[in-house]
Formats: structure tokens, C-alpha cells, sequence
């Protein structure tokens, strides 16, 4: 019996036993095909989608397991830079001055100027700047001589066992009043220079001073 020749409205849902073949078989299929849907849309899609989250993980964890394997591996080579950092880092600080160095570096700052043959006209301690765990102590220095002398002075700063550095450097001609009394009339020196500078030194913070001003 052909599934086409079947009259729904002649079909008795109390008695399915009953049924032709066909629309018994075409009700089992359809049975079916409902429990699948039903099966996979309140089971195996949540299941489905747990799955891909799992695989996802499973990717992540796989990538920082590969991360920290590379970093257990280097671990030996890590330590050592970090070892070496610190040394590093504490011979900079055994190069700051604390505040009763300060003075005698101030000293040492201007007379290697005038061990090089420098003629100063200022040397001007300015307020300290606190940072970190360290205070700036910018110096405005005004000094008379020539290029040499003020090679000499740079490279002797330089060399200093405590920090200091140099900045806004300028550097100009001697301008002298004439001889004649008239101040509106000046000439230049031949080789006399006037160089102007910053030079910042730097304090390490005692531990109660950190955080406030020196």
C-alpha cells in the first residue's frame, strides 16, 4: 500500500496497531527523527559545545606548558642576568652619594675645575629634586678658559668615583668693556671663553626620607 493513498482523517491514533504498513513504518521514522532532534538539541549540543571550550583549553594550557618548559630550561641563564643585574644595580648605588658625601663631592666638582685651569664665576648649588629612591642636585657652574681647559674639567668630572653628569652646555666668548671707559663698546677675546653648565649629581635616599622630600 502506497504512503500516498493513505487518508490521515482515516487514521485512528487509539488504534496505531491497526494502521496500514506504511504508516506505521512512515510514524517509526518520524518517532525517530523527532528523538533524534530532540536528543541532539538538549543533549549533544551542549555536549558539542563543551567540547570545543575543552579543545580550546587544551590549546591555551598546551601553549603555557610550551611557555614555562622554555622558561624552566633558561631558568639557569635567567638567574645569572638577574644576579648580574643586581650587581650592577648596587654598584650604581655605592656610586650615589649619601647627604654627608654631598658636600665633599661639591669639593671635588670644583676643584677639579680649578686643577684644570678654570677661572669660575659661578658655582651655584641649586634645591635637590627627589625621585625614586634617589634626590638630583642640579649645580649651575659659570666658568672663564678655553676649549682645552674645558675638555680637561668634563673628562676630570667624568672620572670622578661618584656620579655626576652634564647639561645644557653652552659655551661663548669673552666679551671685555674697551679700555676707553665707554661700557657700550666691548670686544672680543681672542681665545677666553665663558662655558655654562648644569651638573647634576645624585643622593641615595635614606630609607625615611623615601617617598617626601630630603
Amino acid at each position: 500500500m502506497n504512503l500516498s493513498e493513505i487518508d490521515i482523517n482515516d487514521l485512528d491514533f487509539s488504534n496505531i496497531p491497526n494502521w496500514p504498513l506504511a504508516a506505521r513504518v512512515f510514524l517509526v521514522v518520524l518517532v525517530f527523527v523527532v528523538v533524534l532532534f530532540l536528543g541532539y538539541w538538549f543533549d549533544v549540543k551542549d555536549q558539542q559545545l563543551r567540547l570545543e571550550q575543552a579543545e580550546r583549553k587544551e590549546a591555551e594550557l598546551k601553549s603555557e606548558f610550551e611557555r614555562k618548559a622554555a622558561m624552566a630550561t633558561n631558568l639557569k641563564a635567567y638567574e645569572q642576568q638577574l644576579e648580574e643585574m643586581r650587581q650592577s644595580f648596587g654598584t650604581m648605588l655605592r656610586q650615589l652619594p649619601n647627604k654627608t658625601e654631598v658636600a665633599d663631592l661639591l669639593v671635588d666638582v670644583s676643584q677639579t675645575g680649578l686643577a684644570s685651569g678654570l677661572e669660575f664665576e659661578l658655582f651655584r648649588p641649586q634645591e635637590e629634586i627627589p625621585k625614586d629612591f634617589y634626590a638630583e642636585l642640579p649645580i649651575s657652574i659659570r666658568v672663564k678658559g678655553r676649549y682645552h681647559e674645558f675638555g680637561a674639567f668634563v673628562s676630570g668630572v667624568a672620572a670622578l668615583p661618584r656620579i655626576v653628569t652634564i647639561h645644557d652646555v653652552s659655551i661663548k666668548p669673552v666679551e671685555k668693556t674697551a679700555g676707553n671707559g665707554d661700557t657700550g663698546e666691548k670686544e672680543k677675546g681672542a681665545e677666553a671663553l665663558v662655558m655654562e653648565l648644569t651638573a647634576k649629581t645624585y643622593r641615595y635616599l635614606e630609607e625615611d626620607e623615601e617617598g617626601g622630600q630630603p
